[in-house]
């Protein structure tokens, strides 16, 4: 919901982009000068390896509509750190699934450093099947606000 009590019709998405792989694909997409939706957001880390299963529920509670994991996996500075990634990720599905939150919101996918079309694409399917769903707060257990400590 927004301020004024409308349902929100924006969507939002946040890419996770490893810098090695994802941020370095976004990277090279912007020097290509390429065109993808505004309400996309890019968050560089070291390794989404980081990031616990909370994260990602946190975030669609509080309105990140998408998530796009988005890394090489193999020059990750961790080790284990691909499989670490893709259990977790698994374990969000479950609790997706739990809240009612369709798992086609969190995907998990390799980008390199030349990736530009395959970033393009991933980004570009992922705002198309937004378009098609909705927000994320139409499928959360109690709505966003609940989520926040705020009424729903």
């Amino acid at each position: 919901m927004t301020s004024t009590g409308s349902p929100r019709t924006d969507t939002r998405v946040l890419i996770l982009a490893s810098l090695s792989g994802g941020y370095a694909g976004a990277n090279a997409v912007g020097q290509l000068h390429a065109d993808y939706p505004a309400n996309t957001y890019i968050f560089p880390c070291l390794s989404p390896c980081m990031f616990p299963e909370q994260f990602y529920i946190d975030a669609f509670h509080r309105g990140i509509d998408g998530i796009l994991v988005m890394y090489s996996g193999s020059d990750c500075p961790y080790t284990g750190a691909p499989e670490h990634t893709a259990k977790t990720i698994n374990k969000v599905y479950t609790r997706m699934n739990e809240e009612g939150i369709d798992t086609r919101r969190l995907k998990l996918t390799a980008i390199c450093t030349v990736c530009t079309k395959p970033f393009l694409k991933n980004v570009n399917q992922m705002h198309t099947l937004l378009e098609e769903i909705g927000t994320v707060d139409t499928e959360i257990k109690g709505g966003i606000k609940a989520a926040s400590g705020g009424e729903a």
